[in-house]
């Protein structure tokens, strides 16, 4: 960081504010090659806004919650302290408060917003606070030390976070909201209960549906707060968090169009198409961004266009996934407008894990909610934002069961490029995965070059996971037994296909193995009746990956293996019981179905211990791994064999 200067700079790229989305555009620009000036107005260095409840609440320190330079950091010179007060457009030249000039060549609005204040009488008694930078939490946290009776005007996101972190500093905290529940834009009526109870429950008092009348105090200092219903509250400390306002001053003074933002194309370019705006400050067909995640997707496009390349931003479905004072919410999509249209269908799930809810409009997703954990929220939040078909029996999926998917464990390396993984700073996996190309190799330096994992560090677990599977493909567990069984097994099934047939004696002989194994209707029985039970044994194995209750009895490898060795069992049991002849009709085609079985058995064997040589032969993905089509041809030879057998025994024992 440099200190603050007046003195002219040579023309380049200019970024006003250092926000994330800032930071983010700077870095992304002198990645490409440009040298930035980034000046921004507080004292600090750039910081997520996001994790300052965790300052708040005394859970980190300043210097945690600082924005890593993000790979750009060798052509970005940040000036802190410097608030721009103009912009001269004739002359492509930014005045900052200390009478400075800063000649631009491309210039960049990431100025963000503001808290917005409401016109409640008694608004500017000492005592009450705004929670929107750093400078808001270091005062709130100076006050917390003699804080007794908070309260919070606003039940929004922000409004949450400063009663968790005030609730965290043991005051007693009430939070009011005008609307009837609390996060009125992201979550419905049932939601806001839900996740107001859980609030109460943890010693926060909550009042929907009702205004703040006026804001009381003696001597110049708060005492409390009137309601419009006539409710009044002790407080010594009141925090307002009402919603924000785009900063558009300096845009608006410079002669740029100015709605409830900067308003901006798809280039993020505004008017003057040397001056683009991102983040909170812009606005893009008629929207506004609140959030982080649409803010860096901003960046991208308006640094890869004034750096001469081609971008465009088409929008992004806002949504927020985060803890609120213990409960986890979830919301995708537009959902207070979603709720409110008569031509969008919507469908409930309620569950000892809490309560979802999904907006479809002509059989497409169009939003989601959740309070309580959800594990397949991001897979649903890529769908709402692609506007995925979603197919009837998804929907009774959802409704019996709470997921739109089948369960399964999609590691972050099976997912497609699109998909977010992290859902603060809008990070795809197919940007990470660019990123370990140009040689991140491990999950500090994918954080470092995108972002990810910089906000509120849930997804660094899936960033050291995609660091791993980023490397040479590693062989499953017992690999090499694997091969060895399924060798043996693919052997003996070519054995049962090709070998002639063992021809009956012509003549009676007692001593005769033959006579003795295939004649002797007792031993024929022995060896059926044990092959019955090595089948059976085989598919009781091959139910241990889907039965979870059977967790406790050992790793699946181990299953695996033993699932191929009785695999061999019954293929010897076969030829002992049968000879090699197949017979005919329903004899031949169980003959058939288990020969089916056990070659396709032992190939999708191969296919799971060879797997890494596979991989590394670009032969299948770990999305699509070689021994998905011999696995799914295993199961299906496996159907009939129940019925087969079935038949089989009957008519052996009544004929």
């Amino acid at each position: 960081m440099s200190d603050p200067v007046s003195e002219p700079a040579p023309p380049g790229v200019v970024v006003v504010g250092g926000g994330p989305v800032g930071v983010r555009a700077a870095n992304e620009i002198a990645r490409r090659g440009q040298p930035v000036t980034l000046l921004t107005a507080e004292p600090y260095q750039p910081y997520n806004r996001v994790r300052l409840t965790p300052l708040l609440a005394g859970d980190v320190q300043f210097g945690e919650i600082e924005v890593p330079q993000m790979g750009g950091a060798e052509g970005v010179t940040c000036l802190t302290g410097l608030p721009v007060t103009a912009i001269d457009r004739d002359a492509r030249q930014v005045r900052t408060a200390d009478g400075g000039v800063w000649p631009y060549d491309k210039l960049v609005l990431a100025t963000g917003s503001r808290a917005f204040v409401p016109s409640i009488p008694g608004a500017d008694l000492t005592g009450v606070y705004t929670f929107r930078t750093a400078a808001d939490a270091s005062a709130l946290l100076a006050r917390s030390f003699s804080a007794r009776k908070v309260v919070v005007i606003g039940g929004g996101l922000l409004g949450l976070e400063a009663a968790r972190g005030m609730r965290q500093r043991q005051a007693e905290v009430t939070v009011i909201e005008h609307e009837g529940r609390v996060m009125p834009r992201q979550l419905d009526a049932e939601a806001g209960a839900l996740l107001a109870q859980s609030i109460e429950a943890l010693g926060v008092k909550v009042f929907t549906g009702v205004a703040v009348k006026s804001i009381a105090g003696e001597n110049g200092k708060v005492t409390g707060l009137a309601l419009a219903n006539g409710t009044e509250i002790e407080a010594d400390t009141v925090i307002i968090c009402t919603g924000v306002r785009a900063n558009t001053q300096i845009a608006l003074a410079a002669g740029l169009p100015v709605g409830r933002g900067v308003i901006v194309n798809d280039a993020m370019q505004t008017a003057d198409p040397d001056i683009y705006a991102i983040g909170e400050c812009a606005e893009h067909r008629g929207q506004v961004y609140g959030l982080v995640g649409p803010g860096y997707a901003q960046a991208d496009v308006a640094a890869a266009v004034l750096s001469g390349g081609t971008a465009s931003y088409s929008g992004t479905a806002p949504a927020t996934k985060l803890k609120v004072i213990g409960a986890e919410v979830f919301s995708a999509g537009e959902v207070e407008q979603l709720d409110a249209r008569p031509d969008v269908r919507s469908h409930v799930w309620r569950g000892p894990e809490g309560y979802r809810r999904i907006f479809l409009a002509r059989g497409k997703l169009k939003g989601a909610m959740a309070v309580g954990g959800w594990d397949q929220s991001s897979r649903v939040q890529n769908a709402v934002q692609s506007e995925m078909p979603v197919h009837p029996w998804q929907v009774w999926r959802f409704r019996t069961t709470g997921q739109l998917w089948p369960d399964e464990d999609l590691g972050v390396a099976d997912l497609p490029e699109e998909a977010t993984v992290c859902n603060c700073t809008g990070v795809t996996a197919g940007r990470l995965r660019a990123c370990q190309a140009a040689g991140a190799g491990d999950a500090p330096a994918l954080s470092l070059a995108t972002g990810a994992g910089t906000v509120c560090g849930s997804c660094v677990p899936q960033l050291e996971e995609l660091a791993d599977a980023g490397g040479p493909p590693k062989p499953v567990r017992l690999f090499k037994a694997l091969i060895a069984l399924s060798s043996l097994a693919a052997l003996l099934a070519l054995a049962l296909a090709l070998l002639p047939r063992v021809p009956y004696p012509t003549s009676f002989d007692a001593a005769s193995l033959r006579d003795w194994l295939w004649r002797d209707p007792i031993v024929k029985q022995w060896t059926g009746w044990t092959l019955f039970g090595i089948a059976v044994a085989a598919m009781a194995v091959g139910l241990r990956k889907r039965l979870r209750i059977t967790d406790r009895l050992g790793a699946y490898d181990w299953w695996r293996v033993i699932h191929l060795g009785i695999g061999l069992l019954a293929a010897i049991a076969l030829v002992v019981h049968t000879g090699l002849r197949p017979g005919a009709n329903t004899n031949l085609a169980l003959f058939v179905a288990f020969t089916a079985t056990l070659v396709m058995g032992a190939v999708a064997g191969m296919a799971t211990g060879g797997d890494h040589a596979l991989r590394a032969r670009r032969i299948g993905t770990a999305r699509k791994p070689a021994r998905a089509l011999p696995t799914w041809l295993h199961i299906l030879a496996i159907w009939p064999l129940p019925v087969l057998i079935l038949v089989h025994v009957l008519t052996v024992y009544a004929y």
